[in-house]
């Protein structure tokens, strides 16, 4: 099991930008990939972008392609998710996940065994 806590989220005006952060810790972490998603009311969780642990691969959703950059710090065990250009339609909650194997879809939840608490970001017009 690993322990994962996002922070950052926030108030922001339509254009503007948040850093998110997530912070993994646990007994043992041995990830294939860590992996942001988030969720409005009224709406089913979605994907927004992943990176493998170990080589930094990426990967977007097309809704946050060129706004969004993930990224990694492998000896802090942080992830952070870069969300410039915001949008009104990317108030959500967003979550970090760790995705520990390579099986099944880096765009579906199912793939991601652990889960943050989720932190609030809300983009006003």
């Amino acid at each position: 099991q690993v322990q994962l806590v996002e922070s950052g989220g926030g108030l922001v005006q339509a254009g503007g930008s948040l850093r998110l952060s997530c912070a993994a810790s646990g007994r043992t972490f041995s990830a294939y990939a860590m992996g942001w998603f988030r969720q409005a009311p009224g709406k089913e969780r979605e994907f927004v972008a992943c990176i493998t642990w170990n080589m930094g691969f990426t990967d977007y959703a097309a809704s946050v392609k060129g706004r969004f950059t993930i990224s990694r710090d492998t000896a802090k065990k942080m992830v952070y998710l870069q969300m410039n250009s915001l949008k009104p339609e990317d108030t959500a909650v967003y979550y970090c996940a760790v995705r520990a194997q390579s099986t099944g879809s880096k765009y579906s939840e199912a793939a991601y065994a652990d889960w943050g608490q989720g932190t609030q970001v809300t983009v006003s017009s």
